[in-house]
């Protein structure tokens, strides 16, 4: 059997947790026998706070656009539920992996 590989990555209101920075952008795709199937996760976070203007940039994704959207702890549970049993493959991993540890 093919390991499953779930490929994630986020978006971020700017680069520091430290400085109370949050997520406000998942995406993940999963991969089996390697090949993209049709299974996705991808969800918009409200941070309840602004973007930096350099986040923004990179991401054009504003405080309005997120107001009505879930808060981290809404979809938790079925990002874990989306990532278990998955070798998990994230670009800039240290980056990503300490948002979702202070999420």
């Amino acid at each position: 059997m093919s390991p499953r590989l779930v490929v994630l990555d986020t978006e971020t209101t700017g680069l520091e947790v430290r400085d109370g920075h949050r997520i406000i952008e998942i995406g993940a795709i999963e991969i089996v026998g390697r090949r993209i199937t049709e299974r996705r996760f991808h969800q918009y976070v409200n941070p309840e706070r602004e973007c930096d203007e350099g986040a923004l940039e990179v991401h054009g994704i504003n405080r309005q656009f997120l107001e009505d959207k879930p808060k981290f702890c809404d979809i938790v549970d079925d990002l874990i539920e989306f990532v278990k049993n998955a070798e998990v493959i994230i670009h800039n991993a240290e980056f990503d992996i300490e948002f979702l540890d202070a999420e």
